[in-house]
Parts: structure tokens; sequence; C-alpha cells
């Protein structure tokens, strides 16, 4: 066999045997002698006599459109590894994209490593330590005027009795009030903190 055979010119050209055969019919294929189709002189007919408005143009490829986001997220990943950074509105070429894809992908393996080291905490976990601990520390303040208004009371009854001579008492109902008022000022600024937790 010299040419191709009717299947394997449809797969050449792209077309179905049914196409093949009707163009062999119509003459519009160069044929050896055992009837087999020499394929560039074939290439050079359907050419010359295939009317262009009939033809079926491939589709173009279909691309979906890259959300802002992601291009951003393209140029922020470079950013922080001091690579170029697309312009502005410029677009991704394929060679940041897959660098900021394997620059993430290695950064997302260090995540999971220092996560089985035990050097990381789920970001809720800490949440919740954090305030519990804060929550036992304004339960502490709250709770120390009642615990030390009695002994500074008798300390500065005592300490003003040794340098006026007088006897002067402070009473620790009186001290505790005033120690209550000044640490709950001070728990009210220490509430207006907002931790940063980025």
């Amino acid at each position: 066999m010299q040419g191709m055979s009717e299947r394997q010119y449809a797969a050449h050209v792209g077309l179905s045997r049914g196409a093949i055969q009707k163009a062999k019919t119509a003459e519009r294929l160069v044929l050896y002698p055992d009837g087999s189709i020499n394929a560039a002189a074939s290439d050079v007919r359907r050419a010359e006599t295939t009317d262009p408005s009939k033809t079926r143009k491939p589709p173009a490829p279909k691309l979906k459109p890259v959300p802002e986001a992601a291009v951003a997220a393209v140029g922020e990943t470079l950013r922080e590894q001091g690579l170029a950074v697309p312009a502005v509105g410029g677009g991704t070429t394929f060679l940041q994209a897959k660098t900021a894809n394997e620059v993430l992908k290695a950064q997302e393996r260090r995540i999971r490593l220092q996560k089985l080291k035990g050097e990381l905490i789920e970001r809720a976990r800490a949440l919740a330590l954090v305030f519990r601990l804060a929550r036992e520390e304004r339960d502490t303040w709250v709770n120390w005027p009642a615990r030390a208004a009695a002994l500074m009371a008798a300390e500065l009854s005592a300490a003003s009795s040794d340098t006026t001579g007088h006897q002067i008492t402070v009473e620790p109902a009186a001290m505790q009030k005033v120690l209550e008022k000044h640490v709950r000022a001070h728990l009210d600024e220490l509430a207006e903190v907002r931790p940063d937790f980025r």
C-alpha cells in the first residue's frame, strides 16, 4: 500500500470517514493506483476546491477570565518572596502564576510540617486559650481590692501614726471602694484594646 486508507486520512485531516468518502466520490482527493490516498496531493486539492465559507473553523479555545482576586493573590505571593510582580491591570504570565503556585505549595508543606512538629496550633484553639487567660486575669483583678484593702488600710494606719504621732485610721471598706473604682476603670481601658490576630 502506497498511501493512506480512508480511516487514516480522516484522522489526518480531522474529518469523519463519511466526509472522506464524499470527497473521494467528488474527486477532491488524489488516489494512488491501488486506491489508497496520496495525503500531500489530496491536501492541496482539497484546499483548492473547498469553499472557505463552508468550512467549519475549529472553535476557539474557551478561556475563563481569571478573577482579579486571584491575580492579586499571585502578585502578593510573588512580592512576599521578593520576585517580580505583574503590573496592575497587566495580567499575569503563566510563569508567574506557576511560580506563585509552587511558592504556595511550599508554604503549605512548611505549615503542615510545623503542625506535625507541634510548633503551630489551630487559631480557634489559640483564641479560646487567650480568652480564658484574659478572663482569669480580669477575675483576679476584680477580686484583688477585697483582699488587699484590709492589708493596705492597716499599713497606711501604721505608717501615718509613725510620721505624725497621731493615729489616723483608714477604714478597710472605704479603701476597698476606692481600689475597686480604680481597678474597674483600668479594666475598662484594657477592654477597649483589641489585639490584631492577623
